[in-house]
């Protein structure tokens, strides 16, 4: 444990607690009391209100009225958080976030924590693989390192990439990694399903100035089209989600007709076709001899 992760870890025993002692802190941590000294030191520094008891039973205990400000958020908040968090924590960043959601844990009360919604994801083998490449370019990001890797376009094109890292983006179902790319003399976003043999580099890089810009604006979208398809009533629920109730008109012979707004490339062909012959595409003619051209070059694979 770091010492920044050792001075949280105090602040919320302190929040659940009265007083500690020293000698309890360095079993703890496994530190030296002139250790614990310091760390105390350093929050009063940061001004968390530390104080501390004399005597047998005395040791470091944390104003009460700090104590208060932290049921600015409430247990039900707190819980909301923890729910948010544990969804976070299936899809990739396990180590990093259930750090996190003890230290929430240790803010509420053991007797109203109530996990009243759960969540449940798919274990994919494929995310324990790139969850190392995550962790990498997490590392990178935070060093200030560049990092090297093979990238396969969508043609399946491999290029060798050197690239500065500066932020990781979770889309849909997808981790993305943004960057200036040394090769393209550009900035570039990365999937990370894409990414191949990525390694850490011993040379740092300084943040360029442009930077903030870049990060704040919106990544790639696609054109999209509005459809309408015909549908049966299996996949409604599916339409619903994605589109809302508004979206969805009843129809004739007992299908319904939605309308749809979908990326105008593969992208949304694919998307329809996972529909199966629960859904036909009715409009427009020409998005409908596209998705026809489409499905007729997937039947060749089979012919």
């Amino acid at each position: 444990m770091d010492k920044v992760e050792r001075l949280i870890s105090i602040i919320m025993i302190l929040l659940k607690k009265e007083v500690v002692s020293a000698k309890e802190f360095s079993q703890l941590f496994n530190v030296s009391k002139r250790t614990i000294l310091r760390d105390m030191e350093a929050l009063s520094l940061a001004s968390i209100p530390i104080y501390s008891v004399n005597g047998v039973k005395g040791g470091y205990g944390i104003m009460d009225e700090y104590k208060v400000d932290k049921r600015l958020l409430s247990s039900s908040d707190l819980q909301h958080i923890l729910t948010a968090l544990g969804g976070l924590e299936q899809i990739f960043l396990t180590e990093e976030v259930e750090r996190t959601i003890k230290k929430i844990e240790a803010m509420v009360s053991p007797l109203s924590l109530n996990r009243s919604i759960q969540l449940s994801f798919y274990d994919w083998e494929g995310r324990s693989e790139i969850l190392e490449t995550l962790k990498t370019c997490q590392q990178s990001i935070l060093k200030n390192r560049l990092v090297s890797f093979d990238y396969t376009d969508k043609d399946g094109a491999v290029t060798n990439r050197m690239v500065e890292p500066y932020g990781l983006h979770f889309s849909e179902s997808s981790w993305y990694l943004k960057g200036f790319c040394l090769h393209r003399h550009g900035y570039r976003t990365f999937k990370l399903s894409r990414i191949d043999h990525i390694t850490m580099d011993e040379r740092a890089f300084h943040p360029r100035d442009d930077w903030s810009e870049q990060g704040h604006e919106a990544g790639y979208v696609p054109q999209f089209v509005t459809i309408k398809a015909r549908i049966s009533s299996s996949i409604k629920d599916q339409i619903i989600e994605r589109y809302g109730r508004k979206s969805i008109e009843d129809h004739c012979s007992g299908f319904l007709l939605a309308t749809m707004y979908v990326p105008q490339n593969r992208g949304g062909f694919q998307f329809l076709a996972g529909f199966g012959t629960h859904l036909k595409v009715v409009e427009p003619e020409a998005y409908v001899e596209d998705f026809r051209d489409y499905l007729s070059q997937m039947m060749e694979n089979y012919s």
